[in-house]
């Protein structure tokens, strides 16, 4: 072991026996092993960040949902246009609603709102 191997695992033992770990969140508690057996080994790492950051599949495939919507809008004829903006708005919604369950504030359903009356007026 090398110098700071040993330092530290000094001062740990050390911190242990003066309590300083006691009382600490999950303090006797069973660890809870998460199966991340389907995930591949190279992006574990990854998905781990992106997971205790608070980052969900939900989220991502909200995003996805809404980005196929706004190219369907783009180029379908006016019939259906209204049917996608009614579900590109509950996806939006729902998109915020994630986001305000983080403590993320978006005003993405202004903009896009906005942008739509925009375009609305433009191909008048």
């Amino acid at each position: 072991m090398d110098f700071f191997q040993i330092l530290s695992e000094e001062r740990i033992k050390k911190a242990y026996q003066d309590g300083e770990f006691d009382g600490l969140p999950g303090f006797g508690k069973p660890i809870q092993i998460e199966d991340l057996s389907a995930i591949p080994e190279e992006l574990r790492m990854a998905y781990k960040i992106m997971k205790n950051a608070g980052y969900t599949e939900e989220e991502g495939s909200l995003r996805q949902e809404m980005m196929s919507i706004e190219d369907l809008l783009k180029k379908c004829d006016e019939s259906e246009k209204e049917n996608l903006r009614r579900k590109l708005n509950e996806k939006l919604l729902r998109f915020n609603q994630l986001m305000a369950k983080r403590g993320i504030k978006t005003n993405s359903s202004l903009f896009k709102n906005y942008e739509l009356k925009v375009q609305r007026k433009i191909h008048k």
